[in-house]
């Protein structure tokens, strides 16, 4: 059961992340919220596997911490490289023009 909490919190945290870090037009609506809902999870049944428990708190902070850099590492690297893209599409397509 906590697996679901943990995985809802993740979610959640992925989209504040969204409205927080400046470039949200790079990416969908819901792939941060995907981001961090897949990397508690994963991280969280890893941690368990490792001898973790779930009513400890060390699980908790490691698996939403982890969630939140990675929803933020994410955001940053979505709109460095969409800007990239961007640029480089209308410089091909504008035959160098742009």
């Amino acid at each position: 059961m906590e697996l679901l909490y943990v995985t809802v919190i993740g979610a959640g945290i992925g989209a504040v992340v969204r409205y927080l870090i400046p470039g949200r037009r790079a990416h969908g609506m819901l792939l941060l919220p995907a981001i961090g809902a897949a990397v508690t999870s994963a991280l969280w049944v890893g941690l368990l596997w490792l001898g973790l428990t779930f009513d400890g708190g060390w699980i908790w902070v490691i698996s939403l911490g982890a969630a939140t850099l990675a929803s933020i590492a994410a955001a940053i690297w979505l709109a460095r490289a969409r800007e990239r893209g961007d640029r480089r599409l209308l410089h091909q397509l504008s035959g160098g023009k742009a």
